[in-house]
């Protein structure tokens, strides 16, 4: 009798240092492709084309993003198939620090994108297992404090971008190197110190019972809602990513690209605590799904504000409200990923199925852009994106109901 009466034993929990770790080896996947994509790849491709040559830059940037695809969802899979995933994250960082290194070589347009692809699958090689090793390892009731610590990735990848771009720190090919030290540095210590750190709770698959088809169909509603949710998001904040200077110089003329980046540090730079905030709430509430459905139904009113200002004050005020939501949406629904994500053998496939959402907007963007902008401004994008965030928001909170 007094074994029924036991409290069950409390969730086992990871220390904050390895949580830290964690975050610092996931933020070295952007440090790792920010600087490159957006400075070194198309100084690059200016040096070789002898001009702006947007066509190259474009099948350099596409045709990685299709390899990206590929390999996180077979570089996830193969990590499962291993039973580990640490090695293949060293493999990925020793192999994509070369290629990127390599890629500075490349005399020719398509010898720099056949080394873009390359470089691509190498870097995945190390970011799929990344992404999988968190679900191996952070139990449910601190999912929403690793989504929080996952916020610093952008802001150290934009960050890093600035570093590598300093005057006289690093020029040519240098800059390449001391990319590839900085993510060596974030990634190495979580390789060295995480060893075991595995829970074997979160090892066991969570299968419903054969005869309990509802409950599968639940979870893969749950499980498709979050994909969907976050595709919708993505594609809002890619969006505003690509075309936000054109779109704020349309109604400042004068504004120059400093001032835009500024704008974007900013967003990063408030983004950061309220993640971290917004994530502890979470896990000391039981409450995984209410900040992700508040920030989806934010980053909608932001761009509907935005649609509807008509002066710089008010599109300004719109894009802090949309960006800051957005991007601690996407940090915290990283993690909270993890939670309806239940089959450990097939976790880093059904990543990189989740990675998806990452690169299909970037096939998106363009043919929505040219059917809106042109012929009704960049209000009626606006609107039409507000329409996906808000839609993203009520898939949201069907899924805390499903729960």
């Amino acid at each position: 009798m007094s074994g029924l009466l036991t409290e069950a034993a409390p969730e086992p929990r990871q220390p904050l240092w390895f949580l830290l770790l964690l975050a610092l080896a996931s933020a070295g996947g952007a440090v790792a492709y920010v600087p490159f994509l957006t400075v070194l790849l198309p100084v690059q491709v200016i040096d070789l084309a002898g001009t702006v040559d947007v066509k190259a830059l474009s099948y350099a940037t596409f045709g990685g993003a299709i390899v990206a695809s590929l390999a996180n969802i077979g570089f996830g899979w193969l990590s499962d198939r291993s039973g580990h995933r640490r090695g293949w994250i060293l493999a990925g960082l020793l192999l994509s620090g070369i290629l990127l290194n390599v890629s500075g070589q490349a005399e020719s347009i398509w010898q720099l994108v056949a080394c873009v692809m390359l470089w691509q699958l190498a870097l995945n090689m190390m970011l799929a297992p990344i992404a999988a090793w968190a679900g191996d390892c952070v139990p449910d009731a601190q999912k929403g404090l690793l989504g929080g610590l996952f916020a610093f990735g952008p802001a150290l990848g934009a960050l890093s971008g600035a570093i590598v771009t300093i005057p006289g720190l690093a020029d040519g090919e240098q800059r390449r190197i001391v990319v590839s030290l900085i993510v060596t540095a974030m990634v190495l210590p979580a390789l060295l110190l995480g060893k075991g750190r595995r829970l074997p709770h979160l090892m066991v698959p969570a299968k419903p019972a054969a005869a309990d088809a509802p409950g599968l169909r639940r979870k893969r509603s749950q499980i498709s809602g979050m994909w969907l949710a976050r595709l919708l998001v993505q594609v809002s904040e890619a969006a505003l990513f690509a075309f936000l200077l054109f779109w704020l110089r349309s109604l400042s003329p004068d504004l120059s690209e400093n001032s835009a980046a500024q704008l974007f540090g900013i967003v990063l730079a408030i983004a950061v605590p309220i993640a971290l905030f917004a994530g502890r709430w979470s896990d000391r509430n039981a409450r995984p799904m209410r900040p992700l459905a508040i920030l989806a139904g934010l980053a909608s009113m932001g761009l509907l504000v935005m649609a509807l200002a008509s002066g710089l004050s008010g599109a300004l005020a719109g894009y802090l409200l949309f960006g800051v939501s957005s991007i601690t949406f996407l940090s915290l629904h990283s993690s909270q990923t993890l939670r309806v994500l239940r089959r450990p053998q097939l976790r880093g496939r059904d990543l990189g199925v989740f990675n998806l959402t990452n690169t299909v907007p970037s096939l998106i963007i363009p043919g929505l852009t040219i059917a809106l902008v042109p012929a009704f401004g960049f209000s009626a994008l606006f609107l039409f994106l507000a329409l996906l965030a808000a839609s993203a928001c009520l898939l949201i909170v069907t899924i805390s109901r499903l729960n």
